[in-house]
């Protein structure tokens, strides 16, 4: 079931299928309980003998036929390898916590994005350019795709196994998210601010939504992606600090969720990346956040 179903076991444990999400596993640092050949997966075990043949790692390596492997697969086309793995356990504290490498915390949160594929594109995007952490809650009565199911975990390439993630109880037999609102509190608290990703036009008196290049993402932030039919509820979007769109040419109403998170993600790397280069100032973890409109483009220099 952990293969097939994509259910956790009770412990934990997630199913992970295929030579490369096994490696990505392995290399990942997450608990092992057991790592599965069958006959015809047999040739990728020097692929990963690295892993596998070191007498400290304390998993058992199983054996089994090609058509005992098919009937647990959740691929139509297996390669006869798979594992059962734990992700990393997340508190907030370690998601808002930035890296030494990273110049402030950058989080993706997903509220209500129910296409598996789509989560796992969107983590492995936001892993690629630098995110630090993601989270998943539910947004009104859409649920989060689980992020560690066969199709997200394959569509993330495994980078869903590297990075932090906030994605509820996921020893669980049916995957939970966490409550948007109490995210949201919670991010305030600690001093991350929050940007939705907006569908709404801005009412009259209301600011101008921000392009991706007229934020500071030197700052601490969190972005706030909604499902992708209807976006984020409306409350959610004029609650948080600033609201964003990607501008497009004439005609494109919008897109893809995961493809709109490339666009950003990658503004975001390019400040984040040039930020000792051009001098641009980023606040030192004990000073207090700017007011609202710390959400600027960055100084010319």
């Amino acid at each position: 079931m952990a293969l097939r179903g994509g259910l956790a076991t009770e412990s934990g444990f997630v199913g992970v299928e295929g030579v490369r999400l096994v490696e990505e596993a392995l290399r990942s640092g997450c608990r092992i309980q057991a790592v599965l050949f069958s006959e015809s997966g047999e040739r990728h075990h020097e692929r990963l003998s690295s892993f596998v043949d070191r007498p400290e790692m304390a998993f058992p390596v199983l054996r089994t036929t090609d058509r005992l492997f098919e009937g647990l697969a959740d691929t139509e086309h297996p390669q006869g390898v798979a594992a059962l793995v734990h992700p990393r356990e997340t508190s907030f504290d370690d998601l808002v916590r930035a890296p030494g490498s990273a110049c402030a915390p950058l989080l993706v949160v997903l509220a209500g994005v129910q296409d598996p594929g789509n989560v796992g594109t969107i983590l492995r995007t936001a892993a690629a350019f630098g995110a630090t952490g993601a989270a998943t809650a539910a947004s009104g009565i859409s649920g989060t795709a689980n992020p560690f199911s066969p199709k997200a975990l394959r569509a993330s390439a495994g980078a869903a196994l590297h990075l932090p993630i906030l994605a509820g109880s996921i020893a669980s037999r049916s995957h939970m998210n966490m409550s948007l609102a109490i995210l949201l509190a919670q991010l305030k608290v600690a001093g991350i601010r929050t940007l939705a990703s907006s569908v709404h036009e801005p009412r009259d008196g209301e600011q101008p939504l921000l392009a991706p290049w007229e934020v500071d993402w030197c700052q601490p932030v969190a972005l706030l992606v909604g499902n992708e039919g209807s976006g984020l509820p409306e409350e959610v979007e004029r609650s948080a600090d600033a609201r964003m769109r990607i501008p497009m040419a004439s005609g494109i109403e919008s897109l893809n969720a995961a493809a709109a998170a490339a666009v950003v993600f990658y503004e975001a790397a390019r400040q984040r990346n040039s930020a000792t280069v051009t001098g641009i100032q980023t606040p030192a973890p004990s000073q207090p956040l700017k007011a609202p409109d710390a959400m600027r483009p960055p100084e010319k220099t």
